[in-house]
């Protein structure tokens, strides 16, 4: 309980230097503030490492014999337990406080570095220099020449800043290969797995069952928006553009809110209850921003707390789906709160449940009231376009890192070209023959923030999405009772597995189908857009 008051006090103070920083990394003074903060708190929790080394150290009898014996000792048996997985990969205790206070120097160092550098960039479009997001934005404009000179701009720029981000990458890679070797790691994305509390052959069965489904997803949609764009092929900087059936209106903040709400609210009253603070009370900064943090994220802070959003939030309708999105987070945060500081942290593979979660509902809820056969293909293709972003290309990202650390391992430092080739030849893979990879898309590997702050983070969007879709499938069947049962789930924080947590849906994540059913959905979806068209 100390341990945890300590860990409260600890994540507040990071928390509040984070969310300033974000706020405008732009700033000197706040960029001191928080790399001061995480100086700081790294050195106090050097003096905090024995206690989970020495937890470990425990004989498993004694440990079980107490949490027995103890009921404010059961409170935190989940812990426990979760902690003692990392056992095998521990290392004597004085290592352990080297590597802890060397990662403000070593790899916290690299990542300040990436987001200072990202943020400062600029891309110049039309004779206006932007900053990222506003860039990746026109890409969605429905008109074709602004998307190709968006797309040359974002490579110029990329390309200025190679060697930059070929060296914080291939300094990452080997970074994480010598902290893999000292504590025994046997895959490159093991250490990942570990911390996500999900077993190897599971991720390999997801990777597996969505890399056979590229033709039957990615390849066929894109060949279909092609010919709806009058297109032999699309071009790279094509993806995202918008049909012609979709409404070019810029939507309100006002009626963005109202979606989610009503969307929400139509589920359980309580998730809107929960959501509506985040608006009364401020706790979302939604404007762009000179200096802001690019995309967009859901801070959980402490449970003593509240959670935070940033958004760059520009009226498009993704814009609205990225608010259901991140709202789905804040309440799986809110929610899971009263676990503790301990136990609340959800592992990355469920953590997306909520949010993606949140955004089908969204979607469900905007199409049930549109009867317009246009407007409905509009919506059925950004979803679906979602989707494989959420799917299809977050694996083919998995597949590129798995690509960049094991070349890394066996051939030392990477050039820029060698990355820039494997970043073509998964996303060929992926992207299918209808989509054409024109000269500057070589470079697009460099602004994925996933790559340097979370080695291996992405697959967890698509295991989320393929479990909400088969969640999905579950309350559309059986509707009563579904949302105590949901609830439940996000209750539980990080006190359980998810084969446990799965287990009152009927779902395992261990069974090879479990990954088909949810892929099957997104087929449907392209099977609705196929029968729209003809």
């Amino acid at each position: 309980a100390a341990y945890e008051t300590l860990e409260e006090l600890k994540g507040r103070i990071v928390s509040y230097s984070g969310l300033l920083y974000a706020g405008d990394t732009s700033d000197p003074v706040r960029a001191k503030l928080y790399g001061d903060v995480q100086e700081k708190l790294t050195d106090a929790s050097a003096h905090l490492i024995f206690f989970t080394l020495e937890m470990n150290n425990i004989e498993d009898k004694v440990l079980e014999a107490a949490l027995a014996a103890d009921e404010r000792l059961a409170h935190y048996k989940s812990w426990v337990l979760d902690l003692r997985r990392d056992k095998p990969y521990q290392l004597e205790d004085r290592i352990e406080q080297l590597f802890h206070e060397k990662s403000v120097t070593g790899r916290g160092a690299w990542n300040r570095l990436f987001d200072e550098t990202m943020t400062s960039l600029r891309f110049s479009v039309d004779g206006e220099d932007l900053a990222l997001e506003q860039t990746l934005n026109l890409l969605q404009d429905a008109d074709g020449e602004k998307r190709r000179r968006a797309a040359e701009a974002l490579a110029d720029t990329f390309r200025n800043n190679l060697r930059v981000f070929t060296l914080i990458t291939n300094t990452l890679a080997k970074d994480k290969e010598i902290s893999d070797r000292w504590r025994g790691f046997g895959d490159i994305a093991d250490s990942r797995h570990l911390a996500n509390r999900v077993e190897r052959p599971v991720v390999d069965a997801l990777a597996k069952a969505v890399r056979e489904a590229y033709p039957r997803l990615s390849h066929r949609y894109y060949a279909m928006k092609a010919k709806w764009l009058g297109m032999e092929k699309l071009c790279h900087w094509d993806r995202n553009a918008p049909l012609p059936e979709t409404p070019q209106a810029v939507i309100g903040w006002d009626d963005a809110k109202k979606t989610v709400l009503d969307a929400y609210g139509a589920f359980a009253p309580q998730m809107a209850e929960i959501a509506q603070r985040f608006f009364d009370r401020n706790w979302i900064d939604a404007p762009v921003r000179a200096g802001k943090s690019p995309g967009a994220f859901a801070h959980p802070t402490v449970p003593s707390a509240h959670p935070y959003l940033l958004l760059n939030y520009l009226g498009k309708p993704r814009d609205v789906m990225t608010l259901a999105h991140e709202m789905g987070h804040g309440i799986h945060q809110v929610l899971a709160g009263k676990q503790g500081a301990l136990m609340a942290p959800t592992p990355l593979t469920l953590a997306e449940t909520a949010s993606v979660f949140g955004e089908m509902l969204t979607f469900r809820s905007l199409l049930a009231k549109t009867t317009e056969p246009r407007e409905r293909k509009a919506m059925l293709a950004q979803k679906v376009e979602d989707m494989l972003n959420t799917v299809v290309r977050q694996i083919a990202f998995y597949e590129f890192e798995r690509k960049v650390h094991s070349r890394r391992r066996s051939e030392g430092e990477l050039t820029s070209d060698q990355i820039g080739a494997l970043w073509l030849e998964v996303q060929a893979e992926c992207l299918g023959p209808s989509v054409q990879l024109r000269e500057g898309y070589e470079t697009f590997w460099a602004y994925i923030p996933h790559f340097i702050h979370s080695p291996f983070y992405v697959y967890a969007y698509a295991f989320g999405d393929c479990l909400v879709n088969s969640l999905f499938a579950v309350y559309q069947q059986m509707p009563d009772g579904f949302q105590d049962k949901y609830f439940a789930m996000l209750e539980a924080g990080g006190t359980k597995h998810h084969s446990e947590l799965l287990k009152p849906f009927g779902l395992d994540a261990a069974d090879p189908d479990f990954w088909s059913k949810g892929l099957s959905v997104i087929e449907g979806l392209i099977d609705e857009l196929e029968m729209l068209d003809g």
